[in-house]
């Protein structure tokens, strides 16, 4: 069938207690701050990311990164942009990777790969969806 459960999957109640954390230590000054309940999840569907991380492997190959990977960043859309006019919190995901034999293979410092374009463009919830 398929492959066993990768290694570095949480269990749920792991999940929910970082999700707690996170609301109960963020949520709260951050909606304080720009004035209203920012979204703090982030949906895409698999077959949108399969098709992405399949593009970065071949984008990245082409360039010599046999092994890149991916970061996750937090962004903010002005709120000019936005349908209500409230500059809402966003995620994108950023192609990392350097050349078989460069430094920076290993997560913490592996470049961003500037020439492969980084992903946004999901949905989240207003208000957001609880873990």
């Amino acid at each position: 069938m398929g492959k066993k459960r990768p290694e570095k999957c949480i269990s749920i109640e792991e999940a929910k207690d970082l999700q707690k954390n996170w609301c109960n230590t963020r949520t709260p000054e951050i909606d304080r701050c720009i004035g209203f309940e920012d979204t703090r999840e982030f949906w895409w569907s698999v077959e949108e990311l399969m098709d992405y991380l399949k593009y970065v492997k071949r984008k990245s190959r082409k360039m010599g990164i046999d092994d890149p990977g991916i970061r996750l960043y937090f962004g903010a859309y002005p709120s000019e942009k936005c349908k209500m006019k409230r500059g809402y919190a966003t995620a994108f995901l950023a192609p990392t990777g350097a050349p078989a034999g460069e430094l920076g293979k290993d997560g913490d410092s592996a470049p961003n790969n500037y020439n492969v374009p980084p992903f946004n463009g999901g949905s989240s919830g207003i208000p957001p969806t609880d873990y």
